[in-house]
């Protein structure tokens, strides 16, 4: 692997490019041009400069006032903000710009797609339920008769046709009716990486706005008493962060008459200040914003409190008495309005916490939080994005959606002494803290307001400048007011409109310590522009219901304070250019509330003065100033110093409290040309003195700077510009930027000496995009491009001003030589040599891009010199910057080394600079005159190649030595890419083309690992492919779309030779060659990695998803392009891409997709050689180890597969081109194809038809789901990345996860309202019903597609056949994959073409299919008779239309008739055998429909195929009657089973259809894990196997018949053939299955074996397998017996391990009484259950399934082993009987065959004879006392010998015999001594199992203990000599039970432990005891038991006998 990484493959070498421009002159000459306009004009020039006037907001924009001269920087702000965008256009739509377009495309297509029909989706009718009374029948159920059913619709003209030919044509027009053009609409692009290939387009910048709500006021302020008019202002005020984040908006809702109180004060009201609604922004929402409403009133005598206290008292509702009161409170009130109008005082203040006030909604479920006016709750809603993260963090992330109106109800007067707003935030976290309003003395009343978003257009709306907002409403007198926001923390978006404001805050003023009366303290404001009265400008915003602007205003007073704190607010719009004379004069008075009576004069009493000049330095003031008063007059030319440091006046100011400071107040400006950063005035003010007059000295702040210090200072300033702070960075950075590129592209003259400034303003630009990239706080797209960088350079950045001025500081000198009126070669010359000079001394950097022009060439404009200048010199500064080797002499200073780093890393904004640049040149260059190969100079173009060069090598190393800069580099490597994009608009193409050989080659050159490269060039030419004209780069209409012509295909077979030349070109056509590779050019490269990822190793298949993830989005955006819409249009484009179906072919190894069935087994000769453990018990997985592989293609599985998904995509391309190449080609090529390739091909359509299956609607699948839910994703993240919405007009983006690439996606997923519809999750719980539908919808048209692709292209093979040599083995692999398309779930438009295709074939190839295919026939009838039960009518009908055909076509032949007759009777033997969804009722209709097709083929009534047919069907017929019947019984498996056994006996005579229906038993039991009977069913059918080959072929190894098999059950003997007249297997069609061979054979029992294994019965593993050993010796097959022979070894230890403990069966008696039980009733079985079942288990179970099939009311179980009379029983119950008591039926055995059955499986195995016990007494009781306990043994014979190959069998016969009490108490006690025995000579003995027995037996205490038996029935000799041999025998039993329990107590004591000993002396004492109690009873004999019985014949003893004899009677008598 290591030298593969270093060396990559010859063939991966990027050949040498055609040269495009060249070549595409030739073909419009030629004219072949109509293709190329088909795309759209393949334009000269596709890229266009154009100006874009940017959209206004507002009626009229903002801009200074007229007629003043402005400041240099104001006057570029200005125009900044107003002149029209310059955007670089493409003329058409970009094709992968398409592909964002095609959601609203791919949603019409899917609202227009056709639902398909599915089986699986349809509801069939369901069977009648066993347990319904009227469907259930007895197991004798008559034939149906077919004849009485109507026949389903026939399908027209099944038999009328003239030729093949002619069927052929008509199955293909109707193929090809209906079908989807876009086959990739069904199956969208799925993969994220498609956006690798789009550059989003940024969004326009625009002015910022944060989340905006709409306030109205209704009845504000409604107190219950009316006396005086009132103001109110509201604001936002943020809790978090302290801050007040909005500006004031006043409003008042004061009555007529109340305003009337005023008029005197109100010279006019202008419109502006009566809105009453204002929208508020908020950029940062929390739940700790309030809205603060204060309310003021007219100024009068006496405290706040005493104001307000009317309002507490008074109540309007009381008129009547107050009435009086009131009058004279308005009267009163009224005065003071026109005495003192102008003033105001504070009166009260209310809050609402905005978020509740909102319905607000929280990303996190969060508890309510609380305000004033109770709660709110929260919920999840979208919200535009931020560009800053800080929205989304989780404890503020409130985003507010749903409004109500509310009432604010509290209304808390003010405290004269808590007015400041530290103040107003105390209390907002008091009422936070404790949400309760303590300490505030309220007012009764309410406030009415409506918070809501703000609607999409708000008619009268007028921005914080008061200009109207568009729409201007025509009739809304109440305007509406936008207030502006002061963010509570930065907002990072360029300024993008002219706003100059100036707000200023009183805070406080402190008079305590003068001795003045002055208490009632205003301060009057005014913004003065001279020191004369008359200088106040009217500049002041005016408040509600009044002027629009003022000249000067007072602030509030608040009654009798000296050091009162100020709140209010003043707006100031300041003058565009301000002077040294601008300042504010603050005058403060004394206001005398009270007229004294000798009172005349004004109500104000002067205090004195103080003053705040506007600039310092230059600078505009702001921030906080505590200022001196001066007492008397103001100083003449006062307004040029501060107050602090007036200079000392004649005479001397008089200052109060000796000029210390004494009124604080604040300035906080809002300016879009006011910096306030001081770095960037200094770059400002010294950029604009090199452009302007200027005079030196300069004054820049505090310093002067003489013109010789003017360079370097100059040169600190640009390099500070890194220090200044973000925030204002971003702010100006559209400024900052265009003074940049303004130094480094205009040569500067400073005191006459040209300045090199353009590599440190160039090293500038580099850190400014560095720390722009580097904030966490700004916005990057998904390719990681600053938002804000993006957007200056879409829609901001153009070449300087096109005149080439040189700027000297003295003042504009042109330079001489630029003249325009001469167009000289000298000219050219000096601009070449200013350029020279311009490169050489502005070692600037090298990857910047500049703009690019031919430099030295004359062209036909100077202007394109001019650019060509500019261009130039960015490029030189890329050069430098990347330090190329030419320029190693110029030393870099500062930081190069950073400097390039940076400039590698960010090198997509310099190369989009570059291509502007480049733009702007070539769109001012004469298109006609100058061709497109000259539009730049060969030096420009060098340089061009040595940058792309330079950044190839970069990216190898970075590749090569820093592996953890991956991603860097790819970002890179995608910028290079978008680089080359831009230039195919621009520059040669051909040229271009050599540059993306150069990097290929280099790439490949680097020694990088191979799936690293692969990668990075696809990426690459990823971006390259996503080109508009791709197409036609690719010279697609240059590939021949159609077959060479040649001689008509039905004489080409014999002009073979002629045609061998086209067929090699053709073959050609599918291979990657050389010419291929150089004439389309992109499309080799990319096809070259495909083809190379496939083909190489790599760890998990990344790789080669990307690869394949290229190609598949490149075809599917050719499908939906309209452009491509026409057919031969995409027949061209196809043909383009014919290589990929080679590589497809040839990849198919790595597919994901084991198809069912004909994949992954062996060849056909060998035996069946998988592990048998990966056989399932199935026939068919024998049958396939049998028949092999169909279609012997794989080599073996490779190790890197490709995923389900990849694999999936690959195989649409594949589908793609299949269905929109030439047919004509198409066929030609698989005519050619040499037949292993061909049988690839086959294989490949296989896997595409299980890849696409449809899984229905619920799945999961990953194709409909899955796919789709991704593509939407990804195509919403697409569109989000074309449409913009990643903003760089700096909406707020998250903070948390900076660098990550996909952060911009996730934003836009989030916050895109109209994107949500789009998002789409992979939990299936949270999709709606429809969209499951919709899914299920395309998943199933996509599914019918692509099989109908398949069946296209088999078509199109199959037609070519007649030509071919192999027909046969092509027609056979047709067929396979037709056949395995019908095993998968199909649509009904799918099959009803499938069918016909099926039918051609066989009218064409009948006799052939039927000959040589015989195996695959029977499959087919299998699959036909299949959808011949289809409960759609469509497919039923075509299904009979197919079959009848069958039958028909092999009747030519009879011996192929009874062979189908034979593969349909065996189809539906095993089709319902099998399967569980089997519509009986429809396959009856089909019967009938066969029949009717008979009856109605007017050709064949003379034949005896209708007689032959109706036989058939009514065979079928019966078969069917009986399958149902097992249909009924499924919950009831023993039924099932004797169902199928009757079935398979009923087939005794046909050998095929019983094997089917053992191996269906085998498959049932296997399921049911009975492995024993499988085994057996499997036994049997290997015995009738054996039967046949005995009667074929006469060989010593073969078994001889089923006798062999009678040592493995003697019930195989049923097998014994029947006598050989009535079946012989010679017939044809008999016995011709591929288990009628001796491979099939060994297949069978070898599964047996292994079932008998899993079963446990190793000994019948033995016997077996002595079957199989002499078959395996005869065929020499070694490796067949090694296994053998290993898997023996196997069974017999585990017979040494396992043998005592297995455990067998347990086996129950079942009876059923009853005449519901049909054939059951009084039948007796014996059912067989697992091992260990008991009793409560089996009666549960069948108690459960008899009372759901008939009610358990009739139902009645007998849990007993008493006999059951039938008089006595209810005859309406069913009884179901239970032998209990002694729980189960043991196996009997007579004590001779004790002899053989030695061992635990002998005893349990071949049992017929069972027994079981029931107690009983005399009197009828079962129990009583132990001498009057008798016993009944019943003994059962079965029938078959168990295990069988059923779990129950029937009693044939039935034995009882009775015990008396004695005879019970023996057999007792034999058990007992049996067990102490075992229990004591055990092999291993168990301590615990021994002292169990001997407690049992020794100190019994319980009843019925061997002592009391022994007393019972041994005490006495009993009466009646008939019982002494049984006292004796019992007298016997207790003799060895004694000398055993002594033993046993022996026994005992070796095997105590220490701590048992007591218990062991207990044992052997009650052990003693017990032989005590016992002696007597044993030690007394019967004497009669000695007397002979017959007297004896005394002569024939000697004498000692007889002596003897006789004195034994002599004693007896």
């Amino acid at each position: 692997f290591e030298t593969f990484i270093f060396k990559s493959p010859q063939a991966y070498e990027a050949v040498e490019p055609v040269d495009l421009d060249e070549f595409l002159m030739s073909q419009l000459r030629s004219g072949d041009a109509e293709l190329m306009q088909e795309l759209g004009e393949f334009p000269d020039d596709d890229l266009g400069v154009e100006l874009v006037e940017r959209e206004c907001r507002t009626l009229r924009p903002s801009v200074p006032e007229e007629g003043v001269e402005l400041d240099p920087h104001v006057r570029d702000c200005v125009q900044s903000y107003t002149q029209p965008w310059l955007v670089v256009s493409r003329r058409s739509i970009p094709r992968l710009n398409f592909l964002s377009l095609l959601r609203a495309e791919f949603e019409i297509f899917r609202l227009n797609i056709q639902k398909q029909t599915f089986e699986s989706d349809e509801k069939s009718p369901s069977l009648a339920e066993l347990c319904d009374d009227t469907a259930r029948t007895t197991l004798t159920s008559s034939d149906f008769n077919l004849r009485a059913l109507q026949p389903d619709r026939r399908v027209e003209n099944l038999l009328r046709f003239s030729s093949p030919e002619e069927l052929d044509r008509f199955n293909l027009e109707a193929r090809s009716s209906n079908r989807y053009g876009e086959l990739f609409g069904l199956y969208p692009p799925t993969d994220e990486d498609d956006a690798v290939a789009i550059r989003p387009i940024p969004d326009c910048p625009k002015e910022h706005f944060g989340q905006r709500i709409l306030v109205k006021c209704f009845s504000f302020y409604r107190f219950d008493i009316e006396i005086e008019p009132l103001f109110a202002t509201m604001a936002l005020y943020d809790l978090k962060e302290k801050k007040k984040i909005s500006e004031n908006f006043h409003f008042d809702i004061n009555t007529d008459q109340m305003k009337g109180f005023l008029r005197a004060h109100t010279p006019h009201t202008d419109a502006s200040t009566l809105a009453r609604s204002a929208i508020f922004s908020i950029s940062y929402p929390s739940p700790d914003i309030y809205l603060v409403i204060k309310i003021e009133k007219v100024l009068q005598q006496g405290e706040i409190g005493d104001c307000a206290e009317p309002y507490m008292v008074l109540k309007e509702s009381d008129a009547a008495k107050n009435r009086e009161k009131l009058e004279k409170l308005k009267n009163q009130a009224e005065g003071f309005c026109q005495r003192l109008g102008r003033y105001r005082m504070p009166f009260a203040f209310a809050t609402v916490n905005i978020m509740s006030a909102i319905n607000s909604t929280l990303e996190r479920d969060t508890s309510d939080t609380d305000s004033i006016n109770g709660k709110g709750t929260m919920e999840k809603k979208g919200l535009p994005r931020r560009n800053s993260d800080r929205f989304s963090m989780m404890e503020d992330n409130y985003i507010l959606s749903g409004f109500k109106p509310l009432t604010v109800n509290c209304v808390c007067w003010q405290e004269g002494e808590r007015l400041s707003d530290e103040d107003l935030f105390k209390f907002l976290a008091d009422i936070k803290r404790s949400s309760g309003q303590r300490r505030v003395k309220i007012i009764p009343g309410y406030l009415k307001l409506e918070v809501s978003p703000v609607p999409e257009t708000v008619p009268g709306c007028l921005s914080p400048e008061l200009i109207p907002v568009k729409p201007v409403s025509e009739k809304n007198p109440r305007p509406v007011k936008e207030v502006l926001e002061f963010p509570s923390s930065e907002v990072y978006v360029p300024h993008n409109i002219y706003r100059n404001l100036l707000y200023v805050y009183p805070l406080r003023l402190n008079l305590t310590n003068r001795l003045t009366s002055a208490r009632n303290i205003t301060v009057k404001i005014q913004f003065m522009s001279g020191e004369d009265p008359s200088c106040a400008m009217p500049v002041i915003f005016g408040k509600s219901s009044g002027p629009e602007f003022l000249r000067e205003v007072y602030t509030p007073v608040t009654y009798h304070n000296r050091s009162p704190d100020f709140y209010d607010e003043i707006k100031i719009r300041l003058p565009a250019r301000l002077t040294e004379k601008h300042h504010l004069l603050l005058t403060f008075y004394h206001i005398s509330c009270q007229q004294k009576q000798n009172q005349t004069g004004s109500v104000e009493s002067l205090i004195g003065y103080s003053w705040l000049p506007m600039l310092n330095n230059d600078r505009l003031q702001t921030g906080q100033q505590c200022l001196p008063i001066i007492l008397d007059k103001l100083p003449v030319n006062y307004s040029l110093h501060s107050p602090e440091k007036l200079p000392a006046q004649v005479p001397p100011a008089k200052w109060m409290e000796n000029h210390k400071g004494l009124f604080n107040l604040e300035l906080q400006a809002v300016s879009s040309v006011q910096t306030q950063d001081s770095h960037l005035e200094r770059f400002f003010t010294l950029c604009h003195a090199l452009e302007g007059k200027t005079m030196f000295p300069i004054r820049v702040g505090d310093e002067k700077i003489s013109e010789n210090m003017f360079e370097h200072e100059l040169k600190l300033s640009i390099i500070s510009l890194s220090s200044s702070g973000l925030e204002p960075l971003v702010l100006f950075l559209h400024q900052v930027l265009d003074k940049l590129f303004r130094l480094i592209m205009q040569p500067m003259v400073i005191a006459g000496q040209t300045a090199n400034l353009a590599q440190i303003a160039f090293e500038s630009v580099v850190s400014v995009v560095n720390s722009l990239h580097n904030s966490q706080e700004l916005a990057k797209d998904h390719q990681g491009r600053n938002c804000l960088l993006a957007t200056y350079l879409y829609f901001v950045f153009r070449l300087p001003d096109t005149q080439h001025e040189i700027h000297t500081t003295g003042g504009l000198m042109a330079h001489p030589e630029s003249r325009y009126s001469t167009l000289t070669r000298a000219t050219a010359t000096t601009v070449g040599f200013m350029l020279l000079q311009s490169r050489i001394r502005s070692s600037s950097n090298p990857d910047i891009p500049a703009p690019q022009s031919p430099d030295d060439t004359e062209v036909t404009n100077i202007l394109g010199k001019v650019h060509t200048h500019k261009c130039n010199v960015i490029l030189r500064m890329h050069e430098i910057a990347l330090d190329l080797p030419f320029n190693k002499q110029i030393h870099l200073s500062l930081y190069t080394g950073v400097c390039r780093e940076y400039v590698y890393k960010y090198a997509w904004f310099f190369f989009e600079l570059l291509v502007k640049s480049m733009s702007q040149h070539v769109s001012q260059l004469d298109k006609k005159a100058v061709p497109r190969r000259n539009r730049f100079s060969d030096r420009f173009k060098d340089d061009i190649t040595t940058i792309v060069n330079v950044v190839t090598a970069e990216i190898g190393n970075i590749l090569v030595k820093q592996q953890k800069e991956l991603e860097q580099a790819e970002k890179v490597n995608i910028s290079l890419a978008f680089f080359l994009y831009d230039l195919m608009s621009l520059m040669d193409r051909g040229f271009v083309f050599q540059l993306v050989k150069n990097y290929c080659n280099q790439m490949a050159a680097k020694s990088v690992n191979i799936s690293t490269l692969i990668s990075m060039r696809l990426e690459f030419l990823r971006v390259l492919c996503s080109h508009e004209h791709y197409l036609n780069l690719s010279l697609f209409f240059s590939s021949p779309a159609s077959a060479p012509a040649s001689p008509s295909l039905s004489t080409s077979s014999q002009n073979s030779s002629s045609c061998s030349f086209q067929d090699n070109k053709i073959a050609a056509m599918f291979d990657l060659s050389q010419d291929f590779k150089q004439r389309h050019y992109l499309t080799g490269l990319l096809l070259t990695e495909l083809s190379t990822a496939l083909d190489m190793e790599s760890e998990g298949g990344r790789v080669q998803q990307k690869a394949i993830s290229a190609t598949y989005s490149l075809l599917c955006a050719h499908d939906l392009d309209q452009r491509c819409s026409r057919p031969e249009v995409k027949a061209k484009i196809a043909a383009l891409y014919l290589p990929l179906v080679g590589i497809i072919i040839d990849s198919i190894n790595y597919l994901d997709f084991t198809v069912s069935d004909s994949r992954g087994s062996k060849g056909k000769s060998g035996g069946p050689e998988e592990d048998p453990d990966s056989i399932t018990p199935i026939n068919q997985s024998v049958a396939m180890a049998i028949a092999g592989n169909p279609f012997n293609t794989l080599a073996g599985k490779t190790t890197n597969m490709l995923t389900a998904e990849t694999s999936r995509n690959l195989l649409m391309c594949f589908l793609w081109i299949i269905k929109n190449a030439d047919q004509n080609l198409v066929q030609r090529w698989t005519v050619d194809m040499p037949s292993s390739q061909l049988n690839r091909l086959l294989e490949l359509l296989t896997i595409c038809i299980s890849c696409f299956e449809y899984r229905g609607k619920q799945s999961s699948d990953k194709v409909s789901t899955q796919a789709l839910q991704k593509s939407q994703q990804a195509k919403a993240r697409l569109e989000e990345a074309l449409l913009g919405g990643i903003g760089a007009r700096g909406q707020m983006m998250k903070r948390v996860g900076g660098n990550d690439r996909t952060l911009g996606q996730r934003e836009n997923l989030r916050w895109r309202k109209d994107l949500t519809q789009w998002r789409q999750t992979n939990d299936r719980q949270d999709k709606s019903k429809a969209e499951l539908d919709q899914e299920a919808i395309i998943s199933g048209n996509l599914a019918t597609e692509t099989n109908l692709i398949v069946l296209d292209l088999l078509e199109m093979i199959v037609q070519a056949v007649p030509l071919a040599d192999c027909k046969d083995n092509v027609v056979g692999g047709v067929l396979r994959v037709l056949l395995h398309s019908l095993t998968c779930n199909q649509s009904s438009t799918f099959l009803s073409h499938c069918f016909s295709t099926l039918r051609a074939l066989i009218v064409k190839f009948g006799e052939l299919l039927f000959e040589e295919e015989a195996e695959q026939c029977a499959d087919l009838c299998q699959k036909v008779l299949h959808y011949c039960s289809s409960c759609v009518d469509g497919n039923r009908s075509q299904a009979c239309a197919t079959l009848y055909l069958i039958m028909r076509y092999s009747y030519s032949s009879a011996s192929n008739f009874s062979r189908v007759k034979m593969q349909v009777t065996m189809s539906l033997a095993s089709l319902v055998g099998k399967s569980s969804d089997i519509h009986e009722e429809h396959l009856r209709r089909s019967f009938r429909t066969i029949l009717a097709y008979a009856e109605e083929d007017t050709e064949m009534q003379s034949t005896q195929l209708p007689s032959q047919v109706d036989e058939l069907l009514r065979n079928l017929n019966s078969i069917l009657s009986d399958t149902v019947k097992m249909k009924e019984f499924q919950k009831d498996p023993e039924m099932l089973m004797d169902l199928m056994y009757r079935i398979a006996k009923g087939y005794q005579t046909s050998p095929d259809l019983r094997l089917t229906w053992l191996q269906n038993m085998a498959e049932k039991h296997n399921g049911r894990k009975c492995f024993t009977e499988s085994a057996m069913c499997l036994v049997h059918a290997a015995a009738l196997v054996a039967e046949y080959l005995s009667m074929l072929e006469d060989h010593k190894y073969l078994p001889v018949g089923s006798v062999t098999f009678q040592n493995i059950s003697p019930n195989v003997l049923e097998e014994s053939a029947v006598s050989d007249d009535i079946l012989s297997p010679d017939e044809d069609g008999v016995c011709s299955g591929r288990y009628f061979t001796e491979n099939g054979l060994v297949g069978l029992l070898e599964q047996a074996a292994e079932l008998f294994s899993n079963g446990g019965l190793y000994e019948a593993v033995n016997e077996v397998y002595k079957v199989i050993v002499p078959i395996l010796e005869a065929h020499r097959d070694f490796r067949k017996l090694t296994s053998t022979h290993d898997k023996l070894q196997r069974a017999f230890e585990n017979i040494i391990q396992k043998g005592h403990k297995r455990m067998f069966g347990t086996y129950f008696r079942v009876g059923f009484y009853g005449s519901k039980f049909g054939d059951l009733d009084e039948q007796e079985f014996i059912y067989k259950e697992p091992g260990i079942t008991h009793l409560p288990e089996i009666s549960h179970r069948l108690e459960n399934f008899y009372s759901q099939c008939f009610g358990d009311e009739v139902l009645e179980m007998i849990k007993d082993s008493t006999p059951v009379d039938r008089k006595k029983l209810n005859p309406n119950k069913v009884i179901l009987i239970n032998m209990t008591c002694i729980t189960f039926v043991e196996p009997f055995f007579d004590d001779y065959e004790m002899k053989d059955r030695l061992t635990n499986f002998e005893k349990n195995f071949n049992l017929r004879r069972f027994m079981y016990t029931t107690p009983f007494t005399k009197s009828g009781r079962p129990r009583g006392e132990l001498n009057e306990q008798y016993k009944r043994k019943t003994i059962l014979t079965t029938m078959h010998a168990f295990p069988y190959i059923k779990t129950r069998i029937n009693v044939i016969q039935k034995e009882e015999f009775d015990l008396t009490p004695i005879e019970v108490a023996i057999e007792d006690m034999q058990k007992k001594t049996r067990e102490l025995a075992e229990a004591t000579h055990r092999e291993k003995p168990d301590a615990v199992m021994l002292q169990m027995v001997l407690q049992g037996s020794v100190t019994a205490t319980v009843n019925q203990g061997p002592l009391e038996v022994a007393q019972v029935f041994l005490n006495e000799i009993p009466a009646d000599p008939k019982l002494f041999r049984h006292h004796n025998k019992l007298r016997l039993c207790f003799k060895e039970f004694i000398l055993r329990c002594g033993e046993a107590v022996e026994k005992n004591k070796q095997l105590i432990t220490p701590d048992q000993k007591e218990y062991q002396q207990e044992m052997k004492k009650n052990y003693n005891k017990l032989r005590e109690n016992l002696r007597p009873m044993l030690e007394r004999k019967i004497p009669e038991l000695y007397k002979p019985i017959i007297k004896p014949r005394i002569e024939n003893r000697d004498s000692f006998k007889r002596h003897s004899l006789r004195r034994t009677q002599d004693e007896n008598s």
